[in-house]
């Protein structure tokens, strides 16, 4: 534990490097996500073919070897870019896929005579979908949001494995190589993560509440 203690500065730079990158990766998901979801449910069949093509194949492409192909097959064809957002963007795409079906489930669960009701007051289809529809949709898309979020947190984690050291678990394990202590420097790197876990559901569950308190 002297070795935690010591060392606490290291665990705090850690965890607010895993923020920035889970943040960041959440964000660009999210952005991607939200189009991907317009295509999918767009009446214009090559935007729905396209839409349904990036979440099939990116949601059948493990993270990591997606991180790999990104951080060292890049840089082959002459494409170099800072670490830090090349593990970013390589989890943004993939984690835009789930985002997506997030989005699309919550814009399904608005009955379809809202649809037709933002029509017939002679809205646009984009009109309906941003006014009316994923207003409504919201609520039902908090908790699978922050289960995504979750899962974005913890999986961060993964880019330790392609030279992200500044992260979390990139630095639990250097701090581990020094002391060979995996026991105390791991157990103190899983409370970080719980931490993390319960602070988002906790205001997910915040969120949801006044969402409900709006309606």
């Amino acid at each position: 534990m002297s070795v935690v203690i010591s060392h606490r500065g290291l665990f705090v730079h850690g965890l607010l490097v895993s923020l920035e990158l889970s943040g960041s990766t959440f964000v660009l998901a999210g952005s991607l996500g939200v189009l991907l979801a317009c295509f999918r449910i767009s009446p214009v069949v090559p935007l729905r073919v396209l839409g349904r093509a990036y979440v099939t194949v990116l949601r059948g492409v493990p993270l990591l070897v997606l991180l790999t192909l990104f951080v060292f097959g890049l840089p082959e064809i002459g494409m170099v870019f800072p670490l830090f957002w090349t593990a970013v963007t390589a989890m943004g795409l993939y984690w835009a896929a789930f985002f997506c079906e997030v989005v699309r489930s919550g814009v399904l669960s608005v009955p379809v005579g809202q649809f037709e009701a933002g029509r017939a007051l002679g809205l646009s289809g984009a009109q309906v979908l941003r006014l009316i529809v994923l207003p409504q949709s919201i609520r039902s898309m908090i908790q699978p949001a922050a289960s995504l979020l979750i899962a974005v947190t913890l999986n961060s984690s993964l880019a330790s494995s392609v030279g992200v050291t500044e992260e979390l678990t990139g630095q639990t394990q250097l701090l581990d190589q020094q002391y060979a202590q995996p026991l105390v420097t791991f157990t103190a790197a899983s409370v970080c993560y719980i931490a993390l876990t319960l602070l988002i559901g906790r205001l997910a569950a915040v969120a949801e509440r006044r969402s409900a308190v709006s309606r």
